[in-house]
């Protein structure tokens, strides 16, 4: 399995089994997080109606079962959690679409080699778990043909202060799990290079939902 070293043993402590199981299971009671479903319904917005999908560190794969209801043919996974990949492997073949899907595990920057480009990318609450902010969101806008759409952290400072906090309990905890306040500026800088325009952008709580659309205006 590629990984990313410490943050992808992190990742495999605080997403395991148990909490893949509770999210499992409120999604089936209460259908996708808040962000999620404003995540989804931008991307519909933004004629969301390819035939191929890669999400990036999608969980449990609330992203991907509301796409296949919608129509998606084709899905890629790529985790670094093993437990969260099969909930949402085993949701998949619950639904009936695990045949049309490929699971990949680790890390996608050093798995990006072996992901196909796609109609459309997610990272929901993702490049917040990961160092390399450049590499993560250059690799992955290179692979959407037409959309792209991401949820993460606001720069704001109580934002950046629960994150100092949460990362100084993990250290103390001597857990490898480190979370990241990624500017938006920066992401914004690297999806415009990569030919990606922005459609949407809209803020909760401490998160903010943004899609990108290859050949369209801000």
């Amino acid at each position: 399995m590629a990984c990313c070293q410490a943050q992808c043993v992190g990742i495999q402590e605080i997403f395991n089994e148990k909490t893949a199981r509770r999210d499992l299971k409120r999604y089936l009671k209460k259908g996708p997080a808040k962000t999620t479903g404003m995540l989804l319904e931008a991307l519909q917005a933004a004629d969301g109606r390819g035939e191929s999908l890669l999400d990036i560190g999608g969980g449990i794969g609330a992203i991907q079962h509301e796409f296949v209801r919608k129509g998606i043919r084709r899905i890629y996974n790529v985790d670094a959690s093993p437990a969260y990949q099969a909930v949402a492997r085993a949701e998949a073949e619950r639904l009936g679409y695990v045949e049309r899907a490929t699971y990949l595990m680790g890390d996608f920057v050093e798995l990006a080699p072996q992901v196909p480009q796609v109609d459309i990318v997610t990272l929901d609450r993702v490049i917040c778990c990961y160092p390399d902010v450049q590499r993560l969101v250059g690799l992955s806008a290179a692979r959407a043909k037409r959309l792209y759409g991401l949820v993460f952290p606001r720069e704001r400072w109580w934002v950046k202060l629960g994150v100092w906090g949460l990362n100084l309990a993990m250290g103390l905890l001597r857990r490898p799990f480190r979370t990241y306040v990624h500017s938006t500026q920066i992401v914004n800088n690297i999806l415009q290079r990569e030919g990606l325009h922005r459609r949407y952008h809209r803020t909760r709580g401490m998160w903010q939902v943004m899609v990108y659309a290859r050949h369209a205006q801000d």
